[in-house]
């Protein structure tokens, strides 16, 4: 039997924008496919993917520099960037496909154009950004990024940020114009809606899964809590996705599956400072990234951003790290120690041994105060004053830490596809730049669980039609770069202003 006949019941678990981007995937190359999903919450995308409880930078490494680390022997590693600013330009393709059939019901932007920079100050941290922007513009996915050293210059870019800054030290700054704010709770919930209206789809808001337990004929069941009206309700599945971000480590637990042994996990909280003052954030328009504290996570790396968030403009800073046992921002405070077991403990003991700079860190951010936040804003903001800006809760991360035979357990920033051998459940572990770079995530998924599928003509054919670059490289192909990037700034330059219906 193959694979499309055998995979026909499928279950997701969370309705992010990784279920929401996996399940328009399987309904569009399996039509006849039976799809339930459930999420916790009462609406999807409230986690993870809401634009609250995230950068909504479209993460294409123009502007992170910690994608872009300096080796022991003074080159930059540019693998991670690349991969990432590929993968973002694969999003970009499949959003431009469901928008131009219809399939994504916004009125109002999701996806607006918005520099990327990035902004250092101090001779060592000025040579690094040299030496990255001179790397970088190698390769034609970076080549359109601009440098600079001149105050004036980057006062021209960035007057907000320059105003009131000495010149007791060097500063640089590098801009890409094609840059982007994304909100992603947006695409998530609109993904969610086309799957609503589609014949073989069922969407359970308010349903946290209990159990999830592997059958004598190779099927899933999967058991549920109807957490409005206390009924239980179960599903069998030929394959189950768990996509619940913070969620996912308990449920992959559940399953029982030996591929999940040595996974644990770190949770990692944020706060941002939202400007209140509605002068100041006209007066700031780019996403700027600075350098990262040395032990901090990803989700840490400090940067002053305009976001457009349901067709209102809005300036945050941040995000500040804290710590929280929780692995959800609706999740519990049990959550990291229920989540440690005989599989587990020693990774997470040996992991937590070798980020002692990490620890140090989150204690430092948990005791900052309000005060504390703001001096630390000033550095990128000097004029910024403490009245116009106030505390906003963030959303909470979990980072992998996974077994190694070497070194007992490590630390692992990113995200990571946990599938069965037989490829009938698969489960996402791990944070950013997850939701920007959904869409590749979600075909490597494919790949582990619908290999035969996904080999034959069929399949190709299909996935071409929503993201044309399939099977070709964005990284070396200038050719084909130029003309994806041209068709999706055509598709998605989502400029008018009208209500978006939530």
């Amino acid at each position: 039997m193959n694979i499309e006949q055998s995979k026909q019941n499928i279950t997701l678990i969370g309705a992010g924008i990784m279920s929401a981007t996996l399940g328009v995937l399987l309904k569009k190359l399996l039509p006849n496919a039976q799809i339930t999903i459930f999420e916790r919450l009462d609406k999807a995308g409230q986690e993870s993917s809401d634009a609250w409880n995230n950068a909504g930078t479209g993460h294409s490494a123009f502007c992170e520099l910690n994608y872009t680390p300096e080796k022991e022997d003074g080159t930059i590693d540019l693998s991670k960037a690349l991969r990432i600013s590929e993968q973002f330009e694969v999003s970009k393709q499949f959003w431009a496909y469901l928008k131009e059939r219809g399939n994504l019901s916004q009125r109002k932007a999701f996806i607006n154009d918005i520099d990327h920079m990035s902004l250092v100050w101090g001779a060592d941290n000025v040579a690094f950004l040299k030496k990255r922007y001179e790397a970088m513009v190698q390769y034609p996915i970076f080549e359109d990024m601009l440098y600079s050293e001149d105050p004036q210059q980057i006062a021209e870019w960035i007057p907000l940020m320059m105003k009131g800054r000495t010149d007791e030290y060097p500063i640089a700054a590098t801009r890409m114009a094609i840059g982007t704010d994304v909100n992603f709770g947006d695409i998530t919930r609109g993904m969610i809606r086309y799957l609503e209206d589609l014949k073989g789809v069922e969407v359970n808001m308010a349903h946290e899964v209990q159990d999830i337990e592997k059958q004598p004929d190779g099927r899933w069941l999967v058991g549920t809590e109807n957490l409005t009206t206390g009924k239980n309700k179960e599903v069998l599945a030929d394959f189950v996705f768990i996509g619940a971000g913070g969620g996912a480590l308990k449920l992959l637990d559940k399953s029982g599956i030996p591929e999940a042994n040595g996974f644990g996990g770190f949770p990692v909280s944020g706060q941002w400072l939202r400007c209140n003052n509605k002068d100041i954030i006209q007066r700031h328009e780019a996403k700027v990234y600075g350098k990262a504290a040395v032990g901090s996570p990803p989700m840490s790396v400090p940067h002053l951003d305009t976001r457009m968030i349901n067709g209102e403009r809005c300036l945050l800073f941040g995000p500040y790290a804290g710590f929280s046992t929780k692995f959800l921002k609706n999740g519990s405070y049990l959550d990291l120690f229920l989540s440690i077991e005989m599989h587990n403990v020693w990774p997470m003991l040996s992991a937590g041994a070798k980020n002692l700079d990490l620890t140090k860190y989150l204690v430092e951010q948990v005791l900052q105060d309000k005060k504390d936040k703001f001096r630390f804003l000033q550095q990128y903001y000097p004029e910024a004053k403490i009245e116009d800006w106030q505390q906003e809760t963030a959303g909470q991360r979990v980072q992998i830490i996974k077994k190694d035979d070497k070194k007992g357990g490590k630390l692992q920033f990113g995200t990571e596809v946990v599938s069965s051998s037989d490829g009938t459940l698969s489960a996402l572990l791990g944070a950013s730049p997850g939701a920007s770079t959904s869409v590749s995530i979600m075909l490597e998924v494919l790949t582990k669980c619908f290999p035969d599928n996904l080999a034959s003509p069929e399949w190709t054919k299909k996935i071409k039609t929503m993201i044309p670059s399939y099977g070709q490289s964005l990284i070396t192909n200038k050719e084909l770069l130029d003309k994806t990037r041209t068709r999706t700034t055509d598709i998605l330059k989502l400029e008018e202003d009208v209500t978006n219906p939530e």
